[in-house]
């Protein structure tokens, strides 16, 4: 179910290399850690391991190498990092990272959320655009609060396309979580916290088991985290729905009140007696005669939904782990990995508002209620109401995750080493919704009605042809006992189900061929297969239609699916050393690969990649890289059926008469003759319009996968003349074209309206009053992204001292660009550009964001301190007024927004345990107001900005 518009959606962090250039305790390493990333430890022969020990495998490649520093750009965030922030879960800390951008989805997330999942969005290209990985292993749920925070040794992040290593969705990049392989003992941890207004309870525990043998090891644990929802009522900027039109700011909300908004047509009694066109019932009236009505003023009569809104979700999470390595003989060894999740959690927002015209109910002339004797609703006069007697709309989801990896990996010869593996996963989820009203029955009860004098009750049809088992409705006055007695007879709970499941194996291989002067060319290759099916199920009471609607509300409507696809990979790299130990240059290298992917429902895609390391010394590392990137259609790109949406987008065609120049957005086809000749089209209601979205098949739509390239040219230096600092810059851009995605609503209305011809023109749906019916909203490939920034990170190690030892860094990130050319195939510049912006369907492009820390330690004691910098930004157009006028709109500029957080530990070895206190957004900063008609949640950007304010945080670790 989708109640919002689909969105697009550390600068790259990079630090010290272990070892000699180690920055202890920060978390974060130059280029690369010097740990493997592949799925098991094994121990070789003695005669091999002269040779394969101090060799690994790093995100991005699958040379397994002695250089800690290459030419892929890798943060890494190790476990003691982890543990310093306090975070419960992996999401929180994963997108506070600067070359986070766009909207990635979090538990603050209401509105278009409440399924507890946080996604990851490197360069803001879209979440699926970034490729989620355990130990080098694709994960088939791309929420990563579904990975136990307490099996994690350490995350890697490669920040560069890697589609010639691992496939498709490596655009932006990779993120690896590299889990714990040894652990000797037993380690238990409590956790608690609360916000500084006694709100947002937290707690929290995990127990981790492990057990070291000369055959391998075993580890096992459990998670388990709950989070209390925030009302959006309990914040100051989010507590009243706050829009920003014609330069002011005021209070208002949505005109589907619980007092109703009806609009009467020019020469109606009333309209003509109260002098306007529209009217709401007086409060305290029953509204069974026109006497009890008013004129309806936005400024006093909006419905102010903010107050049943939430700004952090419930949540309830449970993680149960189990990693296993065990030596067959000295040369192989096998694994086993299992992981659990089951999460439950929800969304809670306004009461159902109910509009006849796009909800297809006629309320009849005739109806014995109605005191203005017209028709409202499907195609004739609006009428508008909220059914507040009903309660909140509401989900509870439950999802469950499990994962499975298992194989056996050895060595041959002195250099090689080989792998083959399994993969599967499965997900399902339940959503369960409240609040919402099965609509047949509303119909019925809605139509004629009238007093039957034999037994005094109002009934159903008419006198000559009455309907049985039908009470009559009236919907004039929903606090009315008979309303809200009839209303919960139609409530509906539609039920939803989603199941997922992945299957698949590989195969890998990787060593040397032969020497050359500067060292030895080494081979990597291998091969993959998986499947993916997905399957999903919709209440009777929710299947949708072609226009998106069905017997709820249309923003409810989905339809079922059922699709699969397999795809078999082969895939070689091969590393080139060119020059070692002369003159400039101390190491010259050059990397190759190439990777051949035959996917079932769109045929062949090749994706290559070179990539060069030159160190003119010993302290200077210079490096370039250029790759292919892909991304395959998913299932649901593919096959998914028409669904609700509810996307925010302002009509341009508000006060349209017959000006043959937009006739192509705002009247051809939609019976342009009814519009009135005088006034237009009428005013649009409020932000969101009526919006279907389906998959390209649906459509009668071929989807491609999108294409593209990576660029990444930087430095590390590593001053031999200033121990334990280190410094790294680069620059990056990527580029794609054929995206899919799924066409936004404005840019559909706003095209059209530029241009008649436009081939978005049919998507638009009007009634015959000329007012937006629903937008189409078909997945297809349309359009080209082009980015380009620049990323710098900071690192230093100072000596210890008396005073303790002292850790320092930064790590920034700078969009110099980032456009997307919507639509690919007209000469209009319909460009959207986003550094430096907000944009509602895109996210946050600020043009600067980064994070500075600081940590210190002292015996027994530690503390250290984290500084999140977001840069100034503006929203073009961002006053509402734009859509109407061009008096307005210049762009709305916010200037930066910085958080810190503190964290203090102490040691107890005595009783091996730690005692941890920290507190989040120490200053209490709260997010600027972004307006209700730029955002769809709480006023502001919750998918950047923290809605919490202070959070106090305690933690107390015991190990066994």
């Amino acid at each position: 179910m989708t109640l919002k518009t689909t969105k697009l959606r550390d600068a790259i962090t990079f630090a010290l290399a272990v070892g000699a250039t180690a920055v202890a305790g920060t978390g974060v390493a130059f280029a690369q850690d010097t740990t493997t990333t592949t799925t098991t430890t094994t121990t070789a022969p003695a005669e091999q391991q002269a040779t394969t020990l101090d060799r690994i495998e790093v995100t991005g490649s699958r040379i397994r190498r002695v250089d800690a520093e290459n030419a892929s750009p890798v943060v890494t965030i190790d476990r003691a990092a982890i543990e310093k922030t306090g975070k419960l879960t992996l999401g929180d800390l994963i997108q506070e990272l600067p070359n986070m951008a766009g909207a990635p989805t979090n538990p603050q997330v209401n509105n278009g959320g409440g399924t507890g999942a946080s996604t990851i969005d490197l360069r803001g290209m879209g979440s699926a655009r970034t490729l989620t990985l355990i130990d080098g292993h694709r994960i088939i749920n791309g929420d990563v609060n579904a990975i136990p925070a307490s099996a994690v040794e350490r995350i890697e992040v490669l920040t560069v396309g890697a589609s010639s290593v691992y496939g498709s969705d490596a655009i932006a990049g990779v993120v690896n979580f590299i889990m714990r392989k040894d652990f000797q003992g037993m380690e238990a941890s409590l956790n608690y916290g609360l916000s500084s207004r006694g709100d947002g309870e937290r707690t929290g525990g995990s127990v981790t088991f492990g057990q070291t043998g000369e055959k391998g090891n075993v580890i096992a644990g459990i998670d388990y985290n709950k989070f209390k929802a925030i009302s959006a009522a309990d914040r100051d900027f989010s507590k009243d729905a706050t829009y920003l039109y014609y330069g002011s700011s005021f209070v208002a909300g949505s005109s589907r009140n619980p007092f109703g908004r009806i609009f009467l047509p020019s020469g109606d009694p009333v309209r003509t007696a109260l002098g306007c066109s529209s009217v709401t019932r007086i409060a305290g009236a029953p509204g069974n005669s026109t006497a009890d009505y008013r004129c309806y003023s936005g400024a006093t009569d909006a419905y102010n939904y903010q107050r049943t809104n939430l700004i952090l979700t419930p949540q309830e999470r449970t993680n149960a782990f189990f990693l296993g390595n065990y030596q067959i003989t000295d040369d192989v060894s096998a694994y086993l990995q299992v992981y659990h999740n089951k999460t439950s959690s929800g969304f809670a927002i306004a009461a159902l508002p109910f509009d006849a015209n796009s909800d297809g109910v006629l309320i009849s002339k005739d109806n014995y209620y109605n005191p203005f004797g017209i028709d409202f609703g499907a195609g004739t006069n609006q009428f508008m109401t909220r059914f507040t007697s009903l309660g909140q709309r509401m989900s509870f989801n439950a999802t469950t995750t499990d994962q499975v990896f298992a194989g056996v990996t050895g060595f041959l010869g002195d250099t090689w080493k080989w792998d083959f593996g399994v993969n599967y996963g499965h997900v399902t989820q339940d959503s369960e919704t409240h609040g919402y009203v099965y609509y047949e029955g509303l119909r019925a009860a809605l139509g004629p009605s009238f007093l039957d004098p034999a037994t005094n009750t109002v009934t159903c049809g008419t006198a000559t042809a009455p309907i049985a088992n039908c009470t009559p409705l009236n919907i004039f006055n929903i606090n009315d006992p008979q309303t809200i007695a009839t209303l919960q007879q139609y409530a509906v709970n539609p039920m939803y189900r989603l199941m997922n499941d992945q299957k698949g194996f590989e195969a890998n291989a990787s060593g040397e061929l032969f020497n050359l002067p500067a060292g030895a060319v080494q081979l990597a290759f291998g091969g993959a297969w998986h499947r993916d099916y997905l399957r999903t199920t919709v209440d009777y009471v929710a299947v949708a239609g072609a226009d998106g609607t069905c017997f709820i509300s249309q923003e409810a409507c989905g339809s079922a699916l059922s699709g699969s696809f397999s795809v078999g990979e082969l895939y070689g790299e091969m590393f080139v050393p060119i020059l070692k130990d002369v003159p400039f240059a101390k190491a010259l290298n050059v990397t190759f690969g190439s990777r051949f992917s035959n996917y079932s429902d769109f045929g062949n895609t090749v994706n290559n990649k070179l990539q060069v390391e030159w160190r003119p010394f010993n302290d200077l590392l210079v490096r370039g890289t250029v790759a292919d990137v892909f991304r395959a259609p998913t299932i649901s790109d593919l096959y998914a059926g028409p669904q609700g949406n509810a996307p925010q987008a302002q009509d341009p065609c508000a006060g349209y008469t017959n000006d043959p120049a937009h006739a192509g957005a705002c009247g051809a086809g939609t019976g342009a003759t009814a519009i009135d000749p005088v006034n237009g089209i009428g005013p649009q209601a409020n932000s969101q319009l009526t919006g279907v979205i389906s998959g390209a098949r649906y459509a009668g739509y071929q989807l491609k996968p999108e294409q593209g390239r990576s660029y990444d040219w930087g430095m590390v230096y590593d001053p031999s003349w200033l121990s334990g600092a280190s410094m790294s810059l680069d620059y990056w851009r990527l580029t794609l074209g054929d995206n899919i995605s799924t066409i936004g609503a404005q840019t559909v209305l706003t095209q059209c309206y530029n241009d008649n011809n436009s081939p978005y023109c049919p998507f638009i749906h009007r009634f015959a009053n000329g007012d937006v019916s629903y937008i189409s909203q078909p997945t297809v490939n349309l359009g080209r992204l082009d980015a380009t920034g620049w990323d710098l990170a900071l690192r230093y190690k100072m000596p210890s001292t008396a005073f303790g030892s002292f850790n320092f860094g930064f790590d920034g990130t700078y969009i110099a660009k980032w456009d997307n050319d919507v639509d690919t195939t007209t000469n209009a510049d319909p460009i959207v550009h986003l550094a430096g912006n907000y944009n509602k369907d895109y996210g946050m492009y600020s043009r600067v964001r980064g994070r500075l820390f600081a940590d210190w330690s002292l015996g027994d004691w530690s503390a250290s301190w984290r500084t999140r910098y977001i840069g100034a930004f503006d929203i073009p157009s961002g006053d509402g007024a734009c859509a109407y006028t061009g008096n307005f709109c210049d762009p709305l500029s916010y200037s930066s927004y910085v958080t810190h957080a503190l964290q203090v530990g102490y040691a107890l070895p005595s009783i091996n345990s730690r005692l941890e206190v920290g507190v989040d957004n120490v200053f209490d900063k709260q997010p600027p107001v972004l307006y209700q008609n730029n955002v769809l949640n709480a006023n502001t950007d919750v998918n950047t900005f923290d809605t919490i304010g202070r959070y106090y945080w305690a933690r107390y670790t015991v190990k066994f």
